[in-house]
C-alpha cells in the first residue's frame, strides 16, 4: 500500500513540486534563524555530507551500475554538482546573513524570469516580446526590494550586500535549471547522489578556509537539528522532488511553482522569526508576479 502511495506521488509532478517549495522555504527561514549559531558554508557543507551520506547506499548500486555513463559526462555532472548544489546554496546562506528571510524569499521568486532568460541565452528557447516585458518588470520588482522601495540608494551604491548575493545564487539556480536538459541518461539515484558529492567537494576548500580563518561551527543540539533538517528536506528530498518535477513537466512550467517559497516562507517568516511583512515587499512581489504571468502567456496562433 504504502509502495504504491509512494509510485503514485513520484508520478504527480505538481504534488512533488509544492512539496519541494515547501522545503526550500523552511531552508530560507532556518538559514537566516541559525545564522549568528552557525557559519553559511559550514551548514552548506555539512547539509551535503550528511545528505550525500544518507543517499550513498540506496544510490551505490545505480551507481556503479551507471558508471561508464557518469564517467563520460563528468564534466556535466560536475557542473551541475558545482553550480546547482554547491554554489547555490552557498551563496544563499551567505546572503542570509546580511539580509532577512522575507527580503531573501522575496528576491528568490525571481528565479522563473531567470530560469526563461537563461533557457533564452544558453539554448535559443523561445523568448516573444512578452516574455522580454515579462523579464523587465520582474526584475524591476526584483530592485524594489533590494532598494527597500528607496531608489535613490542606487544613486550613493548603498545596496544590500545581503539581497544581492541572494539575486547571484538565484542567477546560480537559473543556469542549473537550464542546463539539466543536459545531464545523462541515468537513474535518478545515480544522479542525485553524485552531484550532492560534487557539491560537498566544490565547498570543502571553502568551508576549511571558513573554519580557519573566519569562525567554527559549534556542536549544539541546534546545530544538530538545523543540520539535519537541511540535509533531510531542503537537501535529499527536496532535490529529488525538483529534478522528478522538471523531468515530468519541464523547467520552464516547474520553474512556476518557486513563487510557493515566498508565499510559504513568509508565514514561516512572520511566526517564527517574528520579522514585518513592510510595504516594499509586497510591491515588489506584485510586480515580479505580474511578470512572470506576462511571461507565462502563450503568444496569439
Amino acid at each position: 500500500m504504502l509502495r504504491q502511495l509512494a509510485s503514485a506521488a513520484y508520478r504527480n509532478a505538481y504534488l512533488l513540486l509544492v512539496l519541494n517549495m515547501l522545503f526550500w522555504s523552511g531552508n530560507f527561514v532556518l538559514g537566516r534563524g541559525v545564522h549568528e549559531h552557525i557559519p553559511p558554508i559550514a551548514l552548506s557543507w555539512w547539509r551535503w555530507l550528511m545528505a550525500g551520506i544518507i543517499i550513498a547506499p540506496i544510490a551505490w548500486p545505480y551507481v556503479r551500475r551507471d558508471w561508464p555513463v557518469i564517467k563520460n559526462h563528468l564534466p556535466i555532472l560536475f557542473f551541475l554538482g558545482a553550480v546547482g548544489v554547491g554554489s547555490f546554496n552557498s551563496l544563499a546562506y551567505l546572503g542570509l546573513n546580511y539580509t532577512t528571510a522575507i527580503n531573501a524569499l522575496v528576491v528568490q521568486s525571481s528565479g522563473p524570469v531567470l530560469i526563461a532568460l537563461a533557457s533564452y541565452v544558453l539554448f535559443r528557447d523561445q523568448l516573444t516580446w512578452g516574455q522580454v516585458a515579462g523579464i523587465a518588470i520582474s526584475l524591476v520588482g526584483v530592485l524594489v526590494v533590494i532598494v527597500q522601495g528607496d531608489f535613490g540608494v542606487l544613486a550613493t551604491l548603498a545596496l544590500n550586500m545581503g539581497d544581492g548575493l541572494i539575486l547571484t545564487a538565484m542567477a546560480f539556480w537559473a543556469l542549473y535549471t537550464a542546463f539539466l536538459r543536459k545531464r545523462p541518461d541515468i537513474h535518478w539515484l545515480s544522479y542525485t547522489a553524485v552531484t550532492f558529492w560534487i557539491g560537498a567537494l566544490v565547498v570543502t576548500p571553502f568551508y576549511i578556509f571558513e573554519h580557519v580563518a573566519v569562525r567554527q561551527i559549534q556542536p549544539t543540539m541546534t546545530t544538530l537539528l538545523a543540520v539535519s533538517y537541511v540535509a533531510i528536506f531542503p537537501g535529499l528530498l527536496a532535490y529529488v522532488f525538483f529534478n522528478r518535477g522538471v523531468q515530468l513537466i519541464g523547467s520552464t512550467r516547474a520553474g512556476v511553482f518557486m513563487h510557493l517559497v515566498p508565499l510559504f516562507g513568509t508565514v514561516l517568516s512572520i511566526g517564527l522569526l517574528g520579522e514585518q511583512l513592510r510595504l516594499f515587499h509586497l510591491t515588489g512581489f506584485a510586480l515580479i508576479l505580474a511578470g512572470v504571468w506576462l511571461a507565462s502567456q502563450k503568444p496569439p496562433a
